[in-house]
């Protein structure tokens, strides 16, 4: 399975790198992992929504020109499903067998996804209700990739 994490925002924390990088290094058994890390936009202090849209606007197209047509696209999104590990596991698995085997996540910039990014989505996915930055939830995701296979191939880790 190839799976590609698309994501707004350069990470500089180097406990965030070194976490990116030990869950690469883990996920290399299990799939072929992409990052793709693109530049966000700086948002003036008392944006107008206008000018909220045009900075959101800018980072999808930027989103859109990284998503291949074979490509099945989860977009992280506030109004998306929230769904348990076993289920994305599930989830996961039920796409390979599908032969959706080019799994393409999508995390925001500080403002969010773009509705373009969101229309072409096949599946909004929430994790919490809950607003974190958008550095540490790479590590988040790719934790919950990470589980994901673990609990697909029935070994310990999951708890």
């Amino acid at each position: 399975m190839n799976i590609t994490i698309i994501s707004v925002g350069k990470i500089k924390e180097k406990y965030l790198k070194d976490a990116i990088e030990e869950y690469s290094k883990r996920l290399k058994r299990y799939c072929k992992l992409d990052i793709v890390e693109l530049s966000d936009e700086k948002t003036p202090d008392n944006a107008s929504k206008k000018e909220e849209l045009q900075i959101k606007a800018k980072e999808g197209e930027a989103i859109l020109k990284q998503i291949k047509e074979n490509m099945f696209v989860i977009a992280l999104d506030l109004k998306g499903k929230m769904i348990s590990s076993e289920d994305l596991a599930f989830f996961i698995e039920d796409l390979g067998i599908k032969g959706e085997s080019n799994l393409a996540f999508v995390i925001g910039g500080s403002l969010g996804l773009s509705q373009e990014v969101l229309e072409r989505a096949n599946y909004k996915l929430c994790f919490s209700k809950m607003t974190f930055p958008h550095q540490l939830f790479r590590v988040m995701l790719l934790e919950q990739v990470y589980r994901g296979f673990r609990i697909i191939k029935g070994e310990p880790y999951h708890k």
